[in-house]
């Protein structure tokens, strides 16, 4: 039964049970008496949800605490093994699985290599499809277990009636590859489990808010750096972030070709790949038959060597020349979105590390209008070279939450007849 704001029972149910598993997650071990002031919720209604919760399987007792004068506290936590979800980082030089449990621990791990310059689409769904089998049977995790599968890749990322997630690469060549219904093509993972596919920046950013460098700004900048770069936007009205094809930014007019065939992009100067290119273009040695981390590695040695040897020119001026692009790119995302922090994450962003964020932050504010600029603090990541496959692991996790701990509701013929549902709704909490 619907209420004046639309909201029937089960709606209200479902948002109390969102509350309390959200702030058990983030902020638990939480007693009853303290789930009240944090959700918002009589004493009341916290007992129920907490019984109810419980009962599902989904929170558990955590020990006590004593409370001042009375009884000790029972506390209570998010049950870890109360579900479990699969990552996936469709990466510039690999395809990395991860299975976790709820509170986002590694039970299992694969990676697949990819040869350069290759992304043939049903390579990358095998490598998928044999990840998710491989890790599932490493850990010994029921297919029905779990939540869903998160999966993070390059690209623009289209929700379809017919075909679920399409994926629009066009740097790596794929148009309008229905990556959802080829994975579910074949797949050993019963219909119940479902595919989240978003663009890995929006999963690195996913995972920053949550747990790294992000947590508790309202607004941020997710950059992520690697072959390319791309970026997620998160604000309260897109608390979840939104990715951004900032890597297609023009930054110089007539500039240097992009791989997605334009010119002058800020991936054709700030990218690895671009990286690699000009300092080889410039007369630089790149090692060869090696992949690009292994090629950015020596380009860095090159660059800042130690031991008093002679700095590589043509590597450092080919860092710095990137730190200026980097950092006017990031100047345009501080004077259109005003965001408190810019986070850099991406294996190569991390590679190039605390030797380059001086000079970026430097470009950066010299670039962008003065008030916002004196606003915005820019930063590395927090979380590592896993950050993509965290975050799309999130994906699951968070739809999860937001159904109150209930997983995808059965198709419309399995549904309880009307009747049934009304009289449900009806029922006191």
């Amino acid at each position: 039964m619907a209420g004046r704001n639309g909201r029937t029972v089960r709606d209200l149910r479902r948002g109390n049970r969102t509350a309390v598993l959200q702030r058990l997650y983030f902020d638990g071990p939480l007693s009853r008496f303290e789930l009240g002031p944090a959700t918002g919720l009589s004493s009341g209604s916290v007992s129920n949800v907490v019984a109810d919760l419980i009962a599902d399987g989904l929170v558990e007792e955590a020990g006590s605490v004593d409370s001042d004068g009375g009884r000790p506290r029972t506390l209570l936590r998010v049950a870890p093994d109360s579900g479990h979800m699969i990552g996936v980082d469709v990466g510039e030089t690999r395809v990395r699985v991860e299975l976790f449990d709820v509170t986002l621990t590694e039970l299992a791990r694969v990676e697949h290599p990819l040869a350069p310059q290759r992304y043939d689409v049903d390579v990358i769904v095998g490598h998928i499809r044999d990840g998710v089998a491989e890790v599932l049977r490493a850990a010994g995790i029921e297919p029905e277990r779990l939540l869903g599968v998160g999966v993070g890749v390059p690209g623009i990322v289209e929700r379809t009636a017919d075909r679920g997630a399409v994926v629009h690469g066009q740097t790596i060549g794929w148009d309008a590859v229905p990556l959802e219904a080829l994975l579910r093509s074949g797949s050993q993972l019963p219909d119940s489990v479902p595919y989240f596919i978003d663009n890995g920046a929006k999963t690195l950013g996913q995972a920053e808010m949550w747990f790294g460098a992000g947590r508790g700004a309202r607004n941020a900048v997710v950059v992520l750096f690697g072959s390319g770069v791309g970026a997620c936007l998160v604000t309260p009205e897109v608390e979840h972030g939104r990715a951004v094809e900032w890597g297609h930014l023009t930054v110089r007019v007539r500039g240097r070709r992009c791989r997605c065939g334009a010119l002058g992009c800020l991936e054709a100067y700030a990218g690895a790949e671009s990286l690699l290119s000009r300092w080889r273009e410039e007369g630089g040695r790149p090692p060869e038959d090696t992949d690009e981390e292994t090629a950015l590695t020596a380009m860095l040695a090159a660059a800042y060597p130690a031991g008093g040897t002679a700095a590589d020119p043509v590597a450092l001026a080919v860092l710095e020349e990137t730190a200026e692009y980097l950092g006017a790119g990031l100047s345009d995302l501080i004077n259109l979105f005003q965001p408190e922090r810019i986070l850099i994450g991406g294996w190569a962003g991390l590679q190039l590390g605390s030797r380059f964020l001086p000079a970026v932050r430097r470009h950066a504010t010299t670039y962008a209008l003065r008030h916002p600029a004196e606003k915005v603090t820019i930063d590395l990541g927090r979380l590592g070279p896993d950050a993509v496959t965290v975050g799309a692991a999130i994906l699951p996790l968070a739809d999860f939450f937001a159904r109150g701990g209930r997983r995808a509701e059965p198709a419309a013929e399995d549904r309880l007849p009307a009747w049934r549902t009304a009289l449900e709704e009806r029922a006191p909490h």
